[in-house]
Order: C-alpha cells, then structure tokens, then sequence
C-alpha cells in the first residue's frame, strides 16, 4: 500500500468514525429534547437563545437549491460570529432513517426539514460532542471553514 493510499484509508476511517459519532449525537440530542430541525426554527432559537448552543449541522445533498444555499451562509456566518461549532454533511436520506426512526409515530411534518438541526443544552456534556467538535477543530487547521461530512448509507 503505498503512502497515499495509507493516508486515504485513515481519513476515510476518521471520517466514518466521526460521522458515526455523529448519528448518535443527533439521535440522543433528539431523545433529550436537546435537537432543533429545520432552518425556520433554528434560526429562531439562534435569535432567542445562541449561547445555548453547541453545535449547528447542515445537511444538504443538492448543491444547486440556490435559496437553501443562501440560508446556510446566513447561519453559517451567524454561528461563527458566535462561536457555535459547524457541520455541513450529506447524507439526508440518512438522517431522516435515523431521526425519523425516533419517533416513527409523530406527524412527518415534525421532522421533514432535516437541512439544519441545532444541538442544545451545553450541560449535558455528551462524549460523542467532544469527536465531533475536535473533528470541526482539525478540520478548520486545515482550513476548511466549514467541515464537510459525508454520511454513510445503512
């Protein structure tokens, strides 16, 4: 295996691991009442409320919806003028098997707009937050402004 196939094959690793981290992150964070979804609520908690929280996903599989592109530079520009940890994944599919499994007897409509979730409550300090936000320091090292994530599918 030469050197840049070894170097592939540990950042895909990471990358899994973090995105894994993730998923059960966002799974817990919605079973502690801690999980804002959808652009139209996050940004009214992160008008009410932004020193509650410590993470701020988005998710989105089609770069070419020009106005959800335009609301997460907003957000994105708002949550790093504050400070609050960025994610952008792929993956949507993903999530919505994940947080849709949640709460499988709730309305869809309670869970549809998965492009931005929100992770609250800072006191309730969960292991896999400290993966993934040490995943978004390294990643911004390494100038990436934003983290990227790519979910797998299951």
């Amino acid at each position: 295996m030469s050197p840049e196939e070894s170097l592939g094959s540990v950042k895909k690793s990471r990358m899994q691991s973090v995105g894994l981290a993730l998923e059960e992150l966002l799974v817990t964070a919605q079973k502690q009442d801690c999980l804002t979804i959808g652009i139209y609520e996050s940004a009214k908690l992160l008008n009410a409320d932004p020193d509650g929280v410590v993470l701020c996903v988005l998710a989105a599989d089609d770069e070419d919806d020009v106005a959800l592109q335009i609301h997460f530079t907003l957000l994105q520009s708002f949550c790093c003028d504050i400070g609050i940890t960025i994610l952008r994944v792929s993956g949507v599919q993903r999530l919505q098997q994940l947080l849709g499994a949640v709460h499988a007897n709730k309305n869809q409509e309670d869970h549809g707009d998965l492009h931005c979730m929100l992770v609250t409550n800072p006191q309730a300090e969960h292991y896999r937050l400290q993966e993934v936000g040490t995943y978004c320091q390294e990643s911004r090292g390494l100038n990436q402004w934003v983290p990227e994530l790519v979910l797998q599918e299951r």
